[in-house]
């Protein structure tokens, strides 16, 4: 019974050697896996917290954002851009957008902000969707995604938006949902 119970003990040693040998050698031999994230951006230039500015005629715009990656393709001065707020200053009222990311077109003079885009207005107004694009040269503010226009008492719903600053005309498409209370008194 002695002896049984040395070969039995003499085998479960061998065999923990064993499983110990193996994985000290897997160990080693393992190959390191590359690190989890974003690859390298090859922008021509890398900018933190950015600003730009312009004014034409009675309009003036700023546009600040956490980080810029900018590229000079063919002279377009395509620009992306993180965590982006832009204020605009009209004569009578005055504008506040914010958006997780964007792309500005300095050539095009275009923008395009995309996600939890939020514009509001001093006069009341709170716009919600989750692209929203703008065209210097057409002055027209416009977004094919579902939008959410508040305010002034009510709130409207929609598939699409469009705003010509030339005519201040705006036009909300698609299936429109629209609630509107009277104040109390």
């Amino acid at each position: 019974m002695r002896r049984l119970a040395h070969v039995i003990l003499a085998v479960v040693v061998a065999f923990v050697l064993v499983v110990a040998a193996t994985l000290y050698t897997r160990t080693r031999t393992r190959e390191v896996e590359p690190p989890v994230g974003p690859a390298p951006v090859k922008a021509d230039l890398n900018v933190k917290e950015v600003r730009i500015e312009e004014e034409a005629g009675k309009v003036r715009w700023r546009l600040t954002a956490e980080q810029a990656l900018m590229w000079d393709e063919k002279g377009a001065g395509r620009t992306e851009l993180r965590r982006v707020s832009v204020e605009v200053d009209e004569p009578d009222r005055s504008w506040s957008i914010v958006g997780d990311e964007g792309e500005y077109l300095q050539k095009e003079r275009k923008i395009e902000l995309r996600g939890n885009v939020v514009v509001t207005s001093s006069d009341g107004l709170r716009l919600e969707t989750d692209v929203l694009r703008w065209n210097g040269d057409e002055h027209r503010l416009w977004t094919d995604a579902p939008v959410t226009l508040s305010g002034r008492g009510g709130v409207v719903r929609g598939r699409t938006l469009e705003f010509a600053m030339a005519t201040d005309a705006t036009t909300i498409g698609g299936r429109v949902r629209a609630r509107f209370e009277t104040p109390r008194r």
